[in-house]
């Protein structure tokens, strides 16, 4: 697991790095993956270095309270929220994280099928 000093996520947020971001304010991040599965599928970060979910303590409410009503938002500013969205969020290797920055995934525009794994 890395930590903040070296975090790609980190340093997207930062500024560091470049990516196509499509909303941004002090607290979090979002911006579109390089390598989509889905015609829309943006990444929402929290700006403050937390490796996953299982890493989030009960001081974090506030933050992932936030990040629900950012996905919301950008949902509904990209044409999701009528045809429909998935909300994805990935804990550990077995889970599927490839980047140890606690990231949610906003998919859509194409339908998604269950189960995803």
């Amino acid at each position: 697991m890395s930590d903040a000093t070296d975090c790609l996520f980190c340093r997207i947020a930062t500024g560091e790095l470049p990516a196509d971001k499509v909303y941004e304010d002090q607290h979090v991040t979002a911006f579109r993956d390089i390598n989509p599965v889905a015609p829309v599928h943006i990444l929402v970060i929290p700006n403050r270095h937390i490796v996953s979910l299982a890493h989030t303590e009960p001081d974090d409410r506030e933050i992932l309270g936030h990040i629900m009503s950012v996905l919301v938002k950008i949902a509904a500013s990209e044409g999701l929220a009528e045809r429909g969205y998935r909300t994805v969020v990935n804990c550990g290797d077995e889970g599927g994280q490839t980047v140890s920055h606690l990231h949610f995934h906003l998919l859509g525009r194409r339908q998604l099928n269950w189960p995803p794994g």
